[in-house]
C-alpha cells in the first residue's frame, strides 16, 4: 500500500506493487463492496449516505486498460434510505444468478442483468419482467420484511451472506433479533432475539453457525442445532459499551475480531477462551470503523478507521507478549476518515476502502 501511481518514478515492479485507484462518487460513500464472481474482476458495488428518503446504488468496475473505475449508468439504481450493508452473493464460479442485497429498513435481493448474462437458464430466480435482449439492467428480486403486520419495522443494521449455503442470509436489527432468511423461498427459517439490546453486526461461521454483537456489549454465537442456547464469547469490561462490528477469520474460525464503538483499539478473540481477548490492536490514533480478515491468510487482518489510517495487522505471534503492543505491518493514509473497508475474496491482493465521497482499491 505505498504511494499514488507515478509514471516517472521507480522501476515498473514498483508501480505494479503500490497501485492505487480512486473513484470518485457524485455523494457521500458508506456501504460498499466487492464483487465474487471470478467474471466480474475488480467490480463493486457502492451506495449513498444522504439524509433523505431516495438513496442510490451504483455499480463500478475497474478497466485494467487504462486505470479508470468507471461506473455503469445502466447498472446503477435507487434505494429507500441509505444501505447500511451491501454485499454480493458468494459465488465465485458463477453458478447463480448475479444477485446483491442490501439492508436498510429491510433486507432487498437484486438481480444485476448483465450483457453476457443472457441466455442463462433463468428458472432459478422469478423477477419483475423477463430479460431484455442484451439489456443490462438491476431489477428488485424480493423486499423481505418479517414483521407484515405493522407499518413499523426495526432497521436492518447489517447481515451476512451464507457462503457455504448461499440460499442463507442472516440480518442483525436494532429490535434486539437475528433473523436467518430462505432467500430462494423468500420466507425466514429462524427468528431469535439475540441480545437484550440493539444488535449491530452478524457473521457466518459454516452452514449453521453464526456470531452477532450488540449495544449490549457481548459477543454471541448460536448454533442453528440448538436454538434455545447461545455462547457469550465476549464482553466489553465497561458496562454498556457497545460492539458495532464483528468479523470472523474464514481461514481460521478460532479467532474473530471486534470493534467497540468510539474506540481505537481492536479486539481479537480465541473462541476457546471466552472472556480474555487473545491481542488487542491500539495502533488507531481515533476511532476504528471497520475490520476485514484477509481471504486467502489466517493470521493477517486489515482495520481502517477516522484516523483515515488502513492498517494491515500480521497476527501469527498473538500467542505471544509483544512488549509495547502488536505494530501494524503496512499502513496506508487516505485522504478523509475511512469508514469502509472491504478485502476481495476472489482478488485478494485488492483491498478497498471508502472515505468521503471517494472509493479507493488498493494493492497490497
Amino acid at each position: 500500500m505505498g504511494a499514488n501511481r507515478d509514471h516517472n518514478n521507480g522501476s515498473d515492479e514498483q508501480q505494479r506493487r503500490s497501485e492505487i485507484y480512486t473513484y470518485e462518487a457524485p455523494w457521500h460513500i458508506y456501504a460498499m463492496n466487492w464483487s465474487v464472481r471470478r467474471d466480474k474482476n475488480y467490480r463493486l458495488a457502492i451506495a449513498s449516505l444522504l439524509e433523505q428518503y431516495p438513496n442510490r446504488v451504483e455499480i463500478v468496475q475497474l478497466d485494467d486498460s487504462n486505470g479508470e473505475i468507471r461506473s455503469d449508468p445502466m447498472l446503477s439504481f435507487d434505494h429507500p434510505y441509505p444501505p447500511t450493508k451491501v454485499s454480493f452473493i458468494p459465488d465465485k464460479e458463477c453458478q447463480k444468478p448475479d444477485l446483491l442485497a442490501t439492508s436498510s429498513d429491510f433486507l432487498r435481493i437484486w438481480r444485476i442483468f448483465d450483457d453476457d448474462d443472457e441466455g442463462r437458464d433463468d428458472d432459478e430466480v422469478v423477477t419483475n419482467g423477463g430479460i431484455g435482449s442484451g439489456s443490462r439492467r438491476v431489477e428488485m428480486k424480493s423486499v423481505l420484511n418479517n414483521n407484515r403486520n405493522s407499518e413499523f419495522c426495526g432497521p436492518v443494521t447489517s447481515f451476512d451472506w451464507n457462503e457455504a449455503e448461499p440460499k442463507r442470509i442472516g440480518t442483525s436489527s436494532i429490535d434486539t433479533t437475528c433473523t436467518i432468511w430462505d432467500i430462494e423461498r423468500e420466507t425466514v427459517d429462524t427468528q431469535l432475539i439475540a441480545h437484550d439490546k440493539e444488535v449491530y453486526d452478524i457473521a457466518w461461521c459454516g452452514v449453521g453457525v453464526f456470531a452477532s454483537v450488540s449495544a449490549d456489549g457481548s459477543v454471541r454465537v448460536f448454533d442453528l442445532r440448538d436454538k434455545e442456547h447461545s455462547t457469550i464469547i465476549y464482553e466489553s469490561s465497561e458496562p454498556d459499551t457497545p460492539l458495532v462490528r464483528l468479523g470472523w477469520n474464514k481461514q481460521d474460525p478460532r479467532y474473530m475480531a471486534t470493534i467497540i464503538m468510539d474506540s481505537a483499539k481492536v479486539v481479537v478473540l480465541d473462541i476457546r477462551f471466552p472472556t480474555q481477548p487473545v491481542v488487542e490492536l491500539q495502533r488507531h490514533q481515533a476511532s476504528v470503523n471497520a475490520i476485514a480478515w484477509a481471504p486467502h491468510s489466517s493470521c493477517h487482518i486489515c482495520t481502517a478507521g477516522d484516523d483515515s489510517q488502513a492498517l494491515i495487522w500480521d497476527l501469527s505471534s498473538m500467542g505471544q507478549p509483544v512488549e509495547g503492543g502488536l505494530d501494524p505491518i503496512l499502513a496506508y493514509t487516505a485522504g478523509a476518515e475511512i469508514e469502509q473497508l472491504q478485502w476481495s475474496s476472489s482478488q485478494s491482493d485488492w483491498v478497498a476502502i471508502a472515505f468521503a465521497s471517494k472509493l479507493q482499491i488498493l494493492r497490497v
